[in-house]
């Protein structure tokens, strides 16, 4: 309970970081809204429905990600500017960072209910279903960021933050899906520990 009490904490202070001065309000709301969301509902189910302080903590990164790009906009956040300058590359790609998370958190989390729940017994279906769902994640997300385009014009540039990339929809959903696959090979053993013991405690 204290580390999850902290864990709140660390979210609170980082949101409100974020939400001091941020590049311009419409992209920090619509960069943030995810994360507030996830919040909302984890508190929502907290009482009936815990997750592993593995998950927790994965969702607080993923957050702090989103809180992150939504101060400074994807496409302008300082540290990888200077990686972009000092590795001559030819934008700044923190909202591959974002991607990759997009993938890495929502396996575990996925893999946790499925488990739980006992949905999939299977290994590999598993797998194949956590990959699948962030799949969808990613795809959705997708379809969002288009319709915001759609509807708000210019004013969604930072929030789209392709920098003239063409293929940075594709590449988005590919960094999801790898994120995705790498959490499962790092992270399946000790999430395996972390759930059994949740459930002895």
């Amino acid at each position: 309970m204290k580390y999850h009490i902290a864990l709140l904490f660390i979210f609170c202070a980082a949101l409100t970081w974020s939400g001091v001065a941020p590049h311009d309000y419409f992209t920090w709301f619509l960069e943030v809204l995810p994360a507030l969301i996830g919040a909302a509902i984890l508190l929502m189910i907290y009482p009936r429905y815990k997750l592993t302080n593995l998950t927790y903590t994965l969702i607080l990164i993923h957050a702090i990600i989103l809180m992150v790009g939504g101060h400074y906009t994807y496409a302008e956040v300082p540290l990888f500017d200077w990686i972009k300058e000092a590795f001559h590359q030819s934008r700044n790609n923190y909202d591959k960072v974002g991607h990759f998370a997009q993938g890495f958190i929502p396996a575990i989390i996925a893999r946790e209910v499925l488990i739980r729940d006992r949905i999939v017994n299977s290994k590999a279906w598993l797998n194949i279903f956590a990959v699948s769902i962030c799949m969808a994640i990613s795809a959705s997300y997708e379809f969002l960021e288009w319709g915001v385009a759609e509807l708000t014009g210019e004013s969604s540039g930072a929030f789209l933050g392709t920098q003239g990339y063409a293929w940075d929809t594709q590449s988005d959903m590919l960094y999801a899906t790898v994120g995705a696959i790498t959490a499962l090979i790092l992270l399946s053993k000790f999430h395996n520990q972390s759930i059994e013991k949740s459930q002895t405690v």
